[in-house]
């Protein structure tokens, strides 16, 4: 049989009718129909289509358990912002979602409250805290808070090889009154990796690679929703420019500087200026 144009698409399209998994057959046969009509709008040559596969075969040489290229690629076309939009639908109150990011890794260490995470990372001590509260504004126990960040060099523990255990990441849990709190580093903007397909892409978009500084958490509890979000830092010259398109007004905090030699909470006298911001943490009820 001869196939041409939208015989061929209906044609690829039929042939997931046997799938046993009525979603495998809706999302396939919506991707097809996309991928087609895609191709076409652009009129897409052999040699477009040979380099796309090169360039796909590349992002997935270089991922690895410290790097994701794929999730990279995903952030900086937007597909991981929409598709946090359309899995985490905002509810009224609650702390607003962002990307997940290429970086969090499982079994980060425990930390008490008002315990160093930074292990000796540079920067700017800074200390971070606030509550995790319910959206009656209700404080939340033993909610599980991890959170990690980057160096003021712009790179994440999993990026330096020759550490010897983690910096800038930890998980604690919140006391009877929600509070969570925990000394850091300062966050500054940084660029995304750039030396590998995407930073590519970037480039010939005539893009940028950078974030504005933030510290990333994720936040659970039993009976609420599972937030994975972002506190940015007020004033950052890339919030409206975000590589992978993250930032929301409601996730932007001011970090204030204070004097070397200020007593400072959790028995912390800094000889250098340090910094602090607070960031309430507000999680959605699940549906009973």
């Amino acid at each position: 049989m001869d196939l041409h144009g939208e015989d061929l698409t209906d044609a690829v399209v039929a042939s997931f009718d046997g799938s046993l998994e009525p979603r495998t057959k809706e999302v396939m046969s919506a991707l097809v129909r996309h991928l087609h009509a895609f191709a076409r709008e652009v009129h897409l040559t052999e040699d477009e289509y040979f380099l796309a596969i090169d360039f796909l075969t590349r992002t997935g040489q270089i991922s690895n358990d410290k790097r994701q290229e794929f999730v990279l690629l995903a952030d900086t076309l937007g597909l991981s912002m929409l598709t946090v939009g359309l899995g985490n639908p905002a509810t009224e109150g609650a702390t607003e979602s962002t990307v997940f990011g290429p970086f969090f890794v499982e079994g980060s260490p425990e930390v008490e409250l008002g315990g160093d995470i930074a292990n000796g990372a540079p920067g700017h001590p800074c200390l971070v805290s606030g509550r995790v509260l319910n959206t009656k504004g209700e404080p939340i126990k033993d909610a599980l808070v991890e959170t990690w960040e980057a160096d003021e060099d712009g790179f994440y523990d999993v990026q330096k090889s020759e550490l010897g255990g983690p910096q800038n990441r930890a998980h604690l849990t919140t006391d009877a009154e929600g509070n969570y709190a925990f000394w850091a580093v300062k966050p500054v903007a940084y660029p995304i990796p750039d030396d590998g397909p995407v930073g590519e892409m970037l480039r010939a978009g005539g893009r940028g690679p950078m974030r504005p500084a933030h510290i990333h958490f994720m936040v659970t509890a039993p009976g609420y929703h599972r937030l994975i979000t972002h506190v940015f830092e007020q004033g950052d010259p890339y919030l409206g420019n975000d590589a992978v398109f993250g930032v929301k007004d409601s996730l932007v905090a001011e970090f204030s500087e204070h004097p070397a030699g200020s007593t400072a909470p959790y028995g912390k006298t800094p000889d250098v200026p340090y910094y602090s911001v607070t960031y309430d943490l507000v999680l959605a009820e699940e549906s009973r």
